[in-house]
């Protein structure tokens, strides 16, 4: 047990021997002293543990590695198995920490076999290479050439070459790692740089610090790091490579915001705030800028475009035209795959539904859009079914995880997420009878650069179908592709306005389209949904209370991540406040992860091998933990998944979740969380309620709510140039 406590300032080398938790921001690791005559200590022996945010660090920490750190440290003797032993505790700001690998034979055998990313090298197989190579191993390691590949296949297989190499990847430039740590350059930063640069990066940093703007750092922490850096960086203010860094960096504070250009009105108050409201100076900046041709200035209007955001949407814009050029494409062909389609319904289309299935085999290019439960999924399913009938190659994506999920159950055909479409091989034609079409669901959710990246990741003759609802939330990221598209008119757009999906009894379909129009319901309350006047301190606590009621067919929707997390605490003490967790051993004491026996779980970002997608939902099914295991979660799919340290990280409660999260789903129960916020606007909202199946509780005040909606959509209020140039190139063409 903890006696004694103190705190100073100290310098010290360790070897990692456990790391007992991981998180996206914290990680605790202990070691004990390389040194074995520091193990003296007062009346027993000592180990350190490091409590950092993994940002700070230059690595993340495996046992076996070797690193020193210096700073405050607090000392506290524990009593452990009737003997004394003293813990050495830093937490969260050193004055520098730094990692090196083992230096003797012995440790770095047992840190190869150990590592997991040296895959399939075990111990047996170290100690040949390490006795092998001896004081060359550093340098073979640093130089993947044939000649090295050479040394290594007299005791070692291909596939342990590759995994020696890939395994060292990491640790190649950790002396750059270092460098930048002590430079307070954020890890994730850092490994951005060394994959751009390299065993340049260094250098690279040396001869224009301001390329960490580019990596996401903000212009002031470049300007700190110049100042307080020991590097002596030979750079004046006027230097053009500081006055483009500053543009740069206000011009993507612009493009953060959703728009694609700006105007001087808005550029040259961001620049002021960066350069100290020196005139001089930000006239020289734009000047710097136009010489590096970091944006175009449009002499009709005075607008400032980004280089790239003005390429992207040019691209965009003349690669869809050219698809649209091709219509009238539908002949007999095409009419014997609908009849085929239609036939294998279980019930008729609606006039509207039959001409979009038929306008999106006439073009190229076109859109089916409308409002949820509008028929769009039955209109996609059926022409997805026409075209695989004349032999296309059907490319079915979505934005998120849990959208292509919900993709692949409606349409019945295999679905991907863009990220990892993108990550595949291009579509390419190669043959004349090559035929494929790419479909884009949720295409409101896409923004320009997304667009771009598969306008072009796509041979130009793959036609392209996007469906959504233009009046829900716009992207995260710049633009709004869609609601461009469906405004220029130059492509075929199918618009369905009669709401299939929910019962006409439940009220929904007409208070979303009320909504929508920008004018409050007559009733705030009707049908089958019910406002709930609420006080902004009372409104997790009536949400929660609202989900208890019908806990397994709600959920709730909310625009922050402080007021989620804030929700999803209270709903876990209120739904399941007894349910066992997770645990694990650091330093002899109990420690306990903090989800529990049956709560609702989702899964933020990605792992395909583990059939996970961002979004994905779940129950913590199970809490028996082992060295490896915290426990299982079964998802919605039914499968069980066991819940080791990668899981932990990319996993948090899920009664609440963001309405991007939401988008592309639909839940039988929805709660709506109303505060003061600037996130809500009328999209948040009706793209919110139109989340629901059968019902809706809204959560807030109905004055705050009536200002919402009677607000035009902040994303009216993007500048986006996609359509000015759709309608300016077909002009021209």
């Amino acid at each position: 047990m903890i006696n004694t406590t103190s705190a100073d300032v100290f310098n010290e080398s360790f070897r990692v021997t456990s790391i007992p938790f991981t998180a996206p921001k914290l990680v605790i690791f202990s070691g004990v002293p390389i040194n074995p005559k520091s193990y003296q200590v007062n009346s027993g022996k000592y180990y350190v543990t490091i409590k950092a945010n993994p940002q700070v660090l230059p690595v993340m920490p495996s046992v076996g590695q070797h690193w020193n750190v210096s700073g405050l440290r607090k000392v506290e003797n524990k009593e452990i198995d009737n003997y004394v032993m003293q813990q050495h505790t830093y937490e969260k700001s050193f004055e520098a920490i730094s990692c090196t690998l083992p230096k003797s034979n012995e440790e770095l055998i047992n840190f190869i076999a150990k590592e997991k990313d040296f895959e399939g090298i075990g111990e047996k197989k170290a100690r040949v290479l390490c006795n092998a190579l001896g004081d060359d191993f550093y340098e073979i390691m640093n130089n993947d050439t044939l000649t090295s590949r050479t040394r290594l296949s007299s005791f070692l297989s291909d596939h342990s070459i590759n995994a020696l190499f890939k395994g060292y990847a990491k640790y190649r430039n950790l002396s750059h790692c270092n460098w930048m740590s002590k430079n307070k350059i954020p890890s994730r930063i850092q490994q951005q740089l060394i994959k751009h640069h390299d065993e340049k990066t260094i250098d690279a940093i040396k001869n224009n610090p301001f390329i960490l703007v580019s990596f996401g750092m903000t212009f002031k922490e470049v300007d700190s790091l110049i100042k307080n850096s020991d590097c002596n960086f030979e750079m004046t203010d006027y230097d053009h490579r500081r006055l483009s860094a500053a543009l740069e960096f206000a011009l993507r504070k612009q493009i953060e915001k959703g728009h694609t250009f700006t105007s001087q009105a808005d550029l040259r108050p961001a620049l002021s705030q960066l350069l100290n409201n020196d005139k001089e100076m930000i006239s020289a900046t734009f000047r710097a800028g136009y010489n590096k041709a970091q944006y175009v200035l449009n002499p009709d209007t005075g607008n400032y475009h980004p280089t790239s955001q003005l390429l992207m949407e040019n691209v965009i814009a003349k690669r869809l035209l050219k698809l649209a050029k091709q219509k009238d494409l539908y002949d007999d062909h095409s009419n014997a795959a609908y009849h085929f389609a239609v036939g294998q319904l279980p019930y008729e289309l609606t006039k509207m539904q039959t001409e979009a299935v038929m306008t999106c085999l006439d073009n190229a290019v076109s859109c089916v859009t409308g409002g949820a439960g509008t028929g769009k999924t039955t209109v996609l399913r059926t022409v997805l079914k026409a075209y695989f009938k004349l032999g296309y190659d059907i490319h079915a994506i979505a934005l998120s995880g849990r959208a292509a999920m919900r993709l692949h159950e409606s349409i019945g055909f295999d679905t991907l997420t863009i990220a990892r479409f993108l990550k595949n091989n291009p579509i390419e034609l190669d043959l004349a009878t090559d035929k494929a079409l790419l479909v884009i669901d949720e295409a409101s959710m896409i923004d320009v650069p997304t667009m771009y990246r598969l306008i072009t990741h796509i041979h130009p003759n793959v036609r392209i179908i996007l469906t959504g609802d233009p009046d829900q939330l716009p992207p995260i990221g710049c633009g709004k592709v869609l609601s461009d598209i469906v405004e220029s008119k130059v492509i075929a757009n199918s618009m369905l306005d009669i709401v299939k999906r929910q019962a006409g009894t439940t009220g929904i379909p007409e208070y979303s389209r009320t909504i929508n129009q920008g004018k409050v319901p007559e009733k705030l309350t009707t049908g089958n949904i019910h406002f709930h006047q609420t006080q902004e301190k009372d409104i997790a606590d009536v949400c929660c209370e609202l989900y208890s009621q019908a806990p397994f067919d709600s959920r709730i929707i909310a625009p922050s991540k402080a007021l989620i997390s804030e929700i999803n605490k209270l709903a876990q003490d209120l739904v399941n406040p007894d349910g066992g967790r997770p645990e694990f051993n650091m330093d002899g004491e109990r420690q306990f992860v903090n989800y529990r026996l049956n709560d609702v779980i989702m899964f933020t970002q990605n792992h395909y091998d583990k059939d996970i997608r961002n979004g994905s939902l779940g129950t913590l099914s199970s809490v028996e933990s082992d060295d490896n295991y915290f426990g299982e979660i079964t998802l919605d799919t039914a499968k069980v998944l066991k819940v080791d340290q990668t899981i932990l990280d990319c996993i948090q409660l899920g009664y609440a979740i963001t309405l991007h999260k939401a988008q592309g789903s639909q839940f039988k129960r929805i709660i709506v969380a109303i505060p003061k916020s600037n996130i809500i606007d009328r999209a948040w909202i009706y793209t919110a309620i139109t989340r629901a199946e059968t019902e809706i509780h809204i959560v807030g005040d109905a004055k705050k709510l009536k200002s919402f909606i009677e607000t035009p959509s902040k994303s009216h209020l993007r500048n986006s140039y996609l359509l000015h140039l759709l309608r300016q190139h077909n002009k021209q063409d």
